[in-house]
């Protein structure tokens, strides 16, 4: 059965980090888009001081509501799950399923800079995190630190607002990327691992789960 996939990625990357499991889904007849956030790799040169977390929930809310996806699966890696909640509250009807990929599953109020675990500066951008910090093979390394590009810092620091909309879409998963340490990501997989409204995963590999593991990804996806 053919599936519509919306792929959002994290912080410092772009729509170019999925990739490898973009032209998996796709070879198995599904649709699947990977946009690109404001202020980021190809959209770089939109980068402002107002492109906020709001601008980056927009930016996937737009392209769903033009291309007039429905039933769709929407994954948020890292960051991006900050950015696919505040979407799925604004258009539940067209979620079927919500997927966090090693990722942040933020409550109304709450901002990146409030759960990350690194201090968030008062400037204009967030200086790009290296590739081997996110233990990415060191095949990928080089070509990772090049692709990443500055965050716009105002999307860490603005609250996401949420009506608890987004809470009547009945599938969701989070999957743990194990072999990156994480404060942060280790409380909310043991929290699903716990709750039968959600089913929890797991990746051998580093935070950069659909580089490292691209096969392996694709059919958890694929299965949801």
């Amino acid at each position: 059965m053919t599936k519509t996939f919306v792929l959002v990625h994290g912080a410092w990357h772009g729509g170019w980090c999925w990739r490898r499991v973009r032209e998996r889904l796709v070879g198995r007849g599904h649709h699947v888009y990977t946009p690109t956030l404001t202020g980021v790799a190809d959209r770089s040169h939109l980068l402002s001081a107002s492109v906020n977390l709001s601008t980056h929930i927009t930016d996937v809310v737009n392209l769903i509501r033009w291309e007039e996806m429905t039933d769709i699966v929407l994954c948020g890696h890292s960051y991006g799950g900050f950015v696919v909640t505040g979407v799925a509250d604004q258009m539940p009807e067209r979620i079927a399923a919500l997927v966090y990929l090693d990722a942040y599953v933020p409550e109304s109020g709450q901002s990146w800079a409030d759960l990350r675990p690194r201090k968030t500066p008062a400037e204009l951008t967030l200086p790009p995190i290296s590739a081997e910090v996110f233990r990415v093979n060191e095949r990928d390394r080089q070509w990772v630190d090049r692709q990443c590009t500055p965050h716009p810092a105002a999307s860490a620091t603005e609250k996401l607002v949420l009506t608890g909309a987004y809470r009547v879409v009945s599938r969701k998963l989070y999957i743990r990327a194990t072999s990156f340490p994480s404060p942060a990501f280790d409380p909310v997989y043991e929290r699903a691992k716990s709750d039968p409204g959600w089913i929890a995963k797991e990746l051998a590999c580093g935070h950069d789960a659909m580089l490292e593991m691209p096969d392996e990804l694709t059919e958890i996806l694929e299965a949801v």
